[in-house]
């Protein structure tokens, strides 16, 4: 099967909706399939074209950047001429050019498929009031034109404004997770790295330093949890410097980080072997996102098969790994009082949120999920083949 998959970063760039389109591409080559990945040269030294784990990627020119979304004039262009190649057509949205890919992928006759990641919410601001319209705009024109949308999970789809209308033709797939066993070699390296010290209670963060994280409420939290657990210390893994579209609220931010001395270490991004090592290290993880911009949370995941609890926002579609399988304890978004008690629930009783979630957690793996988009896939090409060769 030939599968084009369009959205708009790819790697190297870093974020959940990255990580997900990445997995899933390694994947389904991995199970025989030919796929190409058509995304933006965001950063000019990227190239046009490469082979990133048996995956094609084609990157045309950004011509100027709105907001966290790009401008690419020629993509209307790379994206019907790998249409035309292809035989299913499947977006990962938010993205703005996804409204006339899809129409063109129909134009042609091809299964579109749209795995619809999150409800676009940017900061305050003429500039991304505007970027957040067209993304609506956008998504709405391609989710009417899409043979089948995929979400993580029903609880959001039906809490979405924007994907309750399309329930009808909505099919949850859960994300996928991949991880590696770490070896003793690996915790030790990450120990130096963090110039880890015994009898530190250790809270981990996997998240770009972006507001709909929430980083702002964990840090405001702090105090409260320093005075009763004064050796704890929050590691956060993922990008923090440069992250685009977020140069003011790091601005803000970082004075108050900075105040908290050695109780809060950036270690950047981590390779899977050391993000494997971090979970293992950390007494439990946050995800303490604000808004629908989150819509699962594949960290919470990776932390629970490592098992280690997590405490996250009662959003919906963040609050089901929570609640499929009791590894952590659910908190007010956008509070940093509720999430200050929630994380202390957690280090004051530590064993209580550790359970076997192996059953669960099964069901995550990118192989499991390249399956049932193969299946998906199948389906919908089934149903486009004439009646005679269907019978046949």
């Amino acid at each position: 099967m030939r599968i084009l998959t369009t959205l708009t970063y790819y790697r190297p760039h870093y974020s959940g909706l990255t990580i997900y389109a990445e997995r899933l591409a390694r994947a389904l080559v991995a199970r025989g399939h030919q796929v190409t990945v058509l995304t933006s040269r965001y950063d000019r030294r990227l190239p046009a074209r490469e082979i990133r784990d048996g995956v094609q990627v084609i990157r045309p020119p950004v011509l100027a950047f709105v907001s966290k979304g790009v401008l690419m004039p020629s993509m209307w262009y790379w994206a019907w001429k790998n249409i035309r190649q292809a035989d299913v057509v499947h977006l990962h949205l938010p993205q703005l050019d996804a409204a006339y890919i899809a129409l063109l992928g129909r134009l042609a006759n091809k299964p579109v498929v749209i795995t619809y990641h999150c409800d676009l919410q940017l900061p305050r601001g003429f500039v991304n009031y505007v970027a957040n319209q067209v993304s609506h705009l956008a998504n709405k024109l391609s989710l009417g034109l899409a043979d089948q949308l995929v979400v993580n999970t029903m609880d959001y789809a039906q809490e979405s404004a924007i994907l309750s209308p399309y329930l009808s033709k909505i099919y949850a797939i859960p994300t996928p997770v991949d991880l590696v066993s770490p070896t003793e070699e690996d915790v030790e390296n990450l120990k130096q790295k963090a110039r880890l010290e015994p009898g530190q209670r250790l809270i981990g963060m996997v998240a770009r330093f972006a507001a709909e994280k929430g980083v702002e409420y964990l840090v405001e939290a702090m105090p409260e949890i320093l005075r009763k657990y004064p050796t704890a210390r929050v590691l956060h893994v993922g990008q923090y410097e440069n992250v685009l579209g977020e140069e003011q609220y790091a601005t803000r931010l970082k004075p108050l980080i900075q105040q908290l001395g050695d109780h809060w270490t950036f270690l950047g991004i981590l390779d899977d072997h050391q993000l494997s090592a971090f979970y293992q290290l950390c007494e439990l993880t946050v995800l303490p996102s604000t808004n629908s911009t989150e819509s699962f949370g594949i960290v919470q995941v990776e932390s629970m098969v490592s098992g280690t609890p997590v405490v996250a926002s009662n959003l919906p579609g963040v609050r089901q790994p929570v609640m499929m399988t009791g590894m952590g304890c659910l908190v007010a978004p956008a509070d940093a009082l509720s999430l200050s008690d929630g994380i202390q629930k957690v280090l004051e009783q530590p064993q209580r949120y550790r359970v076997d979630a192996s059953g669960v957690v099964g069901n995550f793996s990118s192989q499991h999920i390249a399956g049932e988009y193969e299946d998906l896939f199948q389906r919908l090409l089934s149903s486009r083949q004439p009646l005679e060769k269907r019978k046949a």
